[in-house]
This record gives C-alpha cells, sequence and structure tokens, in this order.
C-alpha cells in the first residue's frame, strides 16, 4: 500500500478514536422541568386550594384523609438531599402513587405527567406501597378480637339477616402480564395470567382480612385452605366466639364464614346448597346466603372501581404486583372508614344497598 494512503488511513483512524461519545444527559430536560410544569405544581396544588370535589376525584380521597395520610407515612419516605439533587419530597411521591392506583396509568405516563424518571416513578410507587402497607396494617386489617367477631356477626344479620356470620370470604383474579419463565403457574381457568385475592369482607364492604399472591392457576378453596386464616381455623387460634343458640331457638350453632360452591364445606365455612331440585327451606337458605355472600362481591367492586389500576393487567414483576394488590386493599379500608362512598365508584356494583326483601322472593319463586 502507498506510503501516503497509510498516513491518510492512520491520521482518519485516530481522529475517529479521538471524537467525543455523545453523552446522556445527567438530567432529561422534561424531567429538569418537575418543579416548574410537573402535575404536583400545575395541577394537584391548584386543585388543593381551590376545588375540594376535584381533588377527591384526582386523589381518591378528600384533602383530609390525604393529609392524615401523609403524616402516617411521612417519616419513612423522606430522604435526604444530596449534592447533585434534591430529594422528591413524601407529600409528592403519595401524589404519584395516589394517581398511578387511581387512574389505572403506566408507569411512563407518570413520568410525562410528572416529569420523573420511568425507573424513578416504578421505585417510588413500590416503595409507597409497602410502607402504607407495613404502616397502616395493623390498624386498616386488625387480627379480628372476640368483640370484633361478635359485631360483625351482628351486622350481618342487621343488614343481611344471617345470623353467626364472621364474614363473606371470596377470591379474585387480579390480571398481570404474564412472569417469564412461569410456564402455565399464573395462567386461571378463564385462560389469563393473573395472581390470587382472597378477601374476607364484612357488612360495610370493608376487608377483614386479605391474603394476595398465590397462583393464578389455585382455586378460591386452594387460596383458602393454603391461608393463614384457615390454618388459624384449623388450630384453634383464630378469636372465633363460642357457639351460640339462633334467633328463635334455642341450640346452639358455630359462627361461621360464608362462601360459594367453589368452596368446601367445614364447621366454620358454610356454603349453598347444590343441585337444582332443592326444598323451598334449602331455598330459602341458599337465598340467605347469597345475600350474606355479596358484601365481598360488593366490596371487589368498589375496590376495583375506586382503585382503576386493578381494570388492566398489571405490567411488573410479581413481587410488585403483591405490593400494589395489598396497598390497594388498605386504602380500600383506609377511605371506606374515612370517606364512606363514593357514587362513581359503586356504579357498576351490582347488588350494593338493595333493599329488595329477598326472604319474600325465595319464599314465593
Amino acid at each position: 500500500m502507498d506510503p501516503a494512503h497509510v498516513f491518510v488511513f492512520g491520521v482518519m483512524g485516530y481522529l475517529y478514536l479521538k471524537r467525543k461519545r455523545k453523552r446522556r444527559t445527567w438530567v432529561h430536560e422534561i424531567n429538569a422541568a418537575r418543579l416548574t410544569h410537573g402535575h404536583f405544581v400545575t395541577l394537584y396544588r391548584p386543585l388543593r386550594e381551590r376545588d375540594p370535589a376535584k381533588f377527591f376525584n384526582y386523589m381518591r380521597m378528600s384533602i383530609a384523609s390525604f393529609d392524615e395520610l401523609l403524616s402516617r407515612v411521612r417519616e419513612p419516605l423522606t430522604k435526604r438531599d444530596t449534592n447533585m439533587r434534591p430529594a422528591i419530597p413524601p407529600e409528592e411521591m403519595i401524589v404519584i402513587t395516589l394517581r398511578y392506583l387511581g387512574s389505572g396509568c403506566s408507569l411512563k405516563d407518570l413520568h410525562y405527567s410528572f416529569r420523573v424518571g420511568r425507573s424513578t416513578a416504578g421505585e417510588i410507587v413500590r416503595k409507597v406501597c409497602q410502607t402504607i402497607w407495613e404502616t397502616m396494617k395493623g390498624e386498616c386489617l386488625p387480627r379480628p378480637t372476640h368483640t370484633a367477631c361478635l359485631e360483625i356477626a351482628a351486622g350481618f344479620w342487621e343488614r343481611a339477616n344471617f345470623p353467626n356470620c364472621l364474614g363473606a370470604v371470596d377470591g379474585k383474579h387480579v390480571r398481570i402480564v404474564k412472569p417469564p419463565h412461569s410456564g402455565s403457574l399464573y395462567q386461571n381457568y378463564k385462560h389469563y395470567f393473573s395472581i390470587g385475592l382472597l378477601a374476607v369482607a364484612d357488612a360495610n364492604y370493608s376487608f377483614v382480612y386479605v391474603d394476595v399472591g398465590s397462583y393464578g392457576k389455585d382455586s378460591d378453596s386452594t387460596l383458602f385452605r393454603n391461608s393463614t386464616l384457615w390454618n388459624e381455623i384449623e388450630s384453634g387460634t383464630l378469636n372465633i366466639p363460642r357457639p351460640a343458640p339462633l334467633p328463635g331457638s334455642d341450640v346452639a350453632v358455630p359462627y361461621a364464614f360464608v362462601g360459594d360452591e367453589a368452596f368446601g364445606l367445614s364447621t366454620h365455612l358454610l356454603r349453598p346448597y347444590s343441585g337444582t331440585h332443592v326444598t323451598v327451606k334449602k331455598r330459602v337458605f341458599n337465598y340467605r346466603l347469597s345475600r350474606a355472600r355479596r358484601y365481598v362481591e360488593c366490596s371487589f367492586g368498589i375496590l376495583t372501581n375506586k382503585w382503576r389500576i386493578l381494570h388492566r393487567p398489571l405490567d411488573v414483576n410479581v413481587d410488585f404486583c403483591v405490593d400494589i394488590v395489598k396497598c390497594c386493599c388498605i386504602l380500600h379500608n383506609y377511605v371506606r372508614a374515612r370517606d364512606g362512598f363514593n357514587f362513581d365508584d359503586t356504579l357498576t356494583v351490582v347488588g350494593l344497598e338493595d333493599d329488595v326483601n329477598y326472604d319474600i322472593i325465595a319464599v314465593n319463586r
């Protein structure tokens, strides 16, 4: 090769290697405008200051409930500022999380609306969900005491006309994106991928017990038999009151949970009579039991209508999915106790506060 060509190629190679590589910016220009153009500044603060009704719709809870929630979790969420950047305050972290849970948006949507990185948004949501669960589960999902069990039973007798009922139990499939290398473990009988949510609800549409994270392939009965609730029932460590007479009778009957046909019959779990040719008394019993059982079904409806992230497949890893569902259950009880019902959250919940006299209908069928 001509020495001149060698020289030219050598110079070109040297210049190529010396060329500065294009570096990524430390903070993207979109995220750099968080303090001036992010939704925390442009939307959350104006709604808080001027329109409590729209704030409720935006945050899924009242201003007073939001402030109380913030006071509970502020300390574990507080981080120190660094020389590189200031920390995101706990108030903004909660706003980001509640928007994710309440609107059903994606983490990428949070990136554009709140001007934070997508990975940062994911870290914030998971941290807040874990903190809410750990901080508030003792208050919002306490272990039922003997007195609490009697109060639950009184509520079902008053509102559902079903005595000695400790709660309505049912399972729900929470849709997820198929986890990698999981085979058919998370595929349920409806042929989509999910994790299991087992819950017990009282007559006020609040959750008394939740168990989250089982494989989607497991049935409701399997969820119940594998739960800590069943273990406590079997071991006698659950605070179940002693058998008490039914109204108008002197025969002592055990207190029990009520479930649908998917659950197995036991001393402390009642299910409907099976078959189509049943007696009038059995039909009345089935109708009474169905009336009591609808409270957990309505609770699931209220849960998913308020926290709309549960309306779509969760596109995060399974452990993150479990954190999300647990947090939604805590927030369901928290908002239910402080703010009551919001009409928009119950529009599609069939059977909620139905005033029909089920006993008359059942007997006259």
